[in-house]
């Protein structure tokens, strides 16, 4: 963060004691609620502002705006329309649609756990669940209501939101409380009780063979913990950072694409860049529309791999359909282009750690979603003879030029899945209570 001059300050402070106000101390967050297997107290405290703890009242007016399509232009789409509760709070689809048929260039990601994201957006344009909440009532082709201003009208004249308003806030109904009340809906979405969870808390029998091979090949020979690690504090299974894995390099120059882009949004606002990362070839440069920084190009940010199973398809464009298809990128080390990270690689993962990997990820989900979850299981082993992205010969170092293989750890000698290595909580647990 920037912080600004002694002398910014000093007029801050004067003007806001001339409006007669009294500068308020700084208010410590409500306890966390009681909270699943796997959700860590310690993170829900660092990731709810005080102030924005979700009451009951804010929490029951948020999910009812979450699921009110009046909040669209034609009454057609609500926020539960790209995320449906049922489906993991995803939509099931490569690209989401909004108003008129209308289809964004990105995909929805999943709203479980998105609280405890550093940034919102596949791109991180925003940087609270506020934030992110105003945005899509807004865009042309999501929601497509034209200003702020005409949501409030609207609202206000439904009357059972006034009077929920005036319950919830004391007040006429504002975008920002409106905002508000779906953050707040939005902060009770925390999702662990996975097996993963249960296993990785002693019960040894949480998990089968399979997916323990594949726990210990995600934290060793397959690198998936280089990217989406994971502790007892942090368990999203992501470093919520940005990386070029190559996905967009499928279709655009990126080199060109980004000296396009320059001119365009140099001076672009919030509304400029989200309209430009939902509606048009520009959206493939990922974090570089916000930091405008060459290393962002066709960077996106780690998603969790919380619910993984029940989320796809995969990446920011939806453009891999199965978990067997996001291995197979990876494994051949994704697509070469002038900003891949420096982390990808190929891998040389044979077809049956391939299918330990992903018997790995499955184990990720909710139990509240058990069911769901084998049913996705099925479809997408019933996909293993479609693998568009394999490429054996690649990913095997039998052509290519990306260099040696990731080095192979011997898991006979230090197996992550068995040594359990995922930290404790018990030193902090004193701040958390």
């Amino acid at each position: 963060m920037r912080l600004r001059s002694p002398v910014a300050w000093t007029v801050a402070v004067l003007v806001y004691a001339g409006a007669g106000y009294a500068a308020e101390p700084p208010r410590a967050a409500a306890p966390p609620p009681k909270l699943p297997l796997g959700v860590s107290p310690t993170l829900w405290k660092l990731s709810v502002p005080a102030g924005a703890e979700p009451t009951p009242e804010k929490v029951a007016l948020g999910e009812k705006l979450f699921n009110e399509k009046r909040l669209s232009a034609d009454d057609t789409v609500s926020c539960a329309t790209c995320h449906e509760p049922t489906k993991g709070f995803v939509d099931g689809k490569a690209l989401s649609t909004g108003i008129k048929n209308q289809q964004v260039t990105r995909n929805s990601p999943t709203v479980l756990n998105a609280m405890f994201n550093a940034t919102q957006f596949w791109d991180g344009r925003a940087g609270t669940l506020e934030d992110q909440a105003k945005l899509p009532i807004l865009n042309p082709r999501e929601m497509g209501m034209p200003s702020p201003e005409a949501v409030v009208t609207k609202v206000r004249a439904i009357p059972e939101y006034s009077a929920e308003f005036k319950k919830v806030f004391g007040r006429e109904v504002n975008y920002d409380d409106l905002a508000a009340a779906i953050a707040a809906f939005e902060r009770t979405q925390f999702s662990g009780s996975a097996r993963f969870d249960k296993f990785i808390h002693g019960d040894d029998k949480a998990l089968n063979a399979s997916e323990k091979r594949g726990w210990a090949l995600f934290n060793g020979k397959a690198r998936c913990n280089s990217c989406h690690a994971a502790n007892i504090v942090s368990p999203l299974f992501s470093d919520q950072k940005f990386h070029n894995i190559g996905i967009a390099a499928h279709k655009q120059d990126f080199v060109q694409l980004a000296r396009e882009a320059l001119t365009v949004v140099r001076t672009g606002d919030e509304k400029q860049i989200d309209e430009l990362a939902l509606e048009t070839k520009f959206s493939e440069l990922g974090r570089f529309l916000v930091t405008k920084k060459e290393n962002d190009v066709g960077a996106f940010k780690t998603p969790t791999l919380r619910n993984v199973g029940i989320t796809g398809p995969y990446m920011h464009d939806g453009s891999l359909v199965t978990l067997w298809d996001v291995m197979d990128h990876y494994n051949k080390g994704g697509v070469p282009n002038p900003y891949l990270d420096g982390g990808m690689q190929r891998l040389g993962l044979t077809e049956p750690e391939i299918d330990d990997v992903v018997a790995f990820l499955f184990a990720l989900t909710d139990e509240r979603y058990e069911k769901f979850n084998r049913q996705e299981l099925a479809r997408q082993t019933a996909r293993k003879g479609k693998r568009p992205e394999r490429d054996t010969e690649v990913a095997l170092g039998k052509k290519g030029n990306l260099g040696d293989l990731a080095p192979n750890p011997d898991l006979a000698v230090k197996n992550p899945a068995e040594l359990g290595a995922y930290g404790s909580e018990t030193s902090i647990k004193s701040t958390a209570k």
